[in-house]
């Protein structure tokens, strides 16, 4: 799914060719390889996770959100995300999209534990094939948000300019999810300090190592939120 959009100036276009295409097409073998053998790997979890998930509450098994993807010249990309639900259905029935807070009581039991360990973003590795999503990038928004967050962080647009959102990456495993603004504003530091990696093939191996690890120690530790 796509949305057209031809306003960038030819200094924007210019800087979206910042990643080199050894990078660029490294980093999208890379995704494709891990992706397709680590849902091999962990398929056998699929059927106990969506067990867990049914016995504990009603609802899909697996939830589907709209996000904002990658970005180029002539068009914005928007995607389903999936995930392994880990709230309740009506969790914004009242609300309309709102950020998910530290003891969300819209979390389930089973939620709060996919979460701490990351295991509800297992589905992603299907975005990931797909193409709609990078293992390592930036977070991909969601448009509801996207307009207020755009004008109230400079840059926060120019995140996935020539670059596919990630299921982790610097920002989440250095601050995890956003609670508020501020914790936007300083993710979009942290999502341009990744970009600036991505200008070499050794500091982006480099780089994408370094959150892999992380992402890993997160999982096991169960520091996710």
């Amino acid at each position: 799914m796509r949305t057209q959009t031809n306003n960038m100036t030819q200094t924007e276009t210019t800087n979206l060719h910042y990643i080199p295409a050894p990078v660029r097409y490294g980093k999208r073998s890379c995704d494709l390889l891990i992706a397709g053998l680590a849902l091999l790997l962990l398929l056998p979890l699929f059927p106990v996770i969506m067990l867990a998930v049914r016995l504990d509450s009603p609802g899909p098994l697996i939830f589907r959100q709209l996000r904002v993807g990658l970005a180029t010249p002539d068009h914005t990309e928007l995607f389903y995300m999936l995930k392994f639900r880990t709230m309740r259905v009506d969790a914004e029935q009242q609300t309309g999209p709102v950020l998910a807070q530290e003891n969300d009581p819209r979390i389930t039991r089973v939620g709060r534990f996919l979460r701490k360990t990351r295991l509800d973003e297992l589905p992603q590795l299907i975005n990931v094939l797909r193409g709609e999503m990078s293992l390592i990038g930036p977070r991909p928004e969601r448009p509801g948000f996207y307009q207020r967050l755009e004008n109230a962080i400079p840059w926060f647009a120019e995140r996935t300019w020539g670059l596919r959102p990630g299921i982790t990456g610097l920002a989440q495993v250095n601050q995890g999810y956003d609670r508020n603004i501020e914790d936007v504003r300083n993710k979009v530091g942290y999502d341009h300090a990744y970009a600036l990696q991505l200008s070499r093939a050794g500091s982006w191996l480099l780089a994408d190592t370094h959150i892999a690890l992380r992402t890993v120690v997160v999982m096991v530790c169960g520091r996710g939120q």
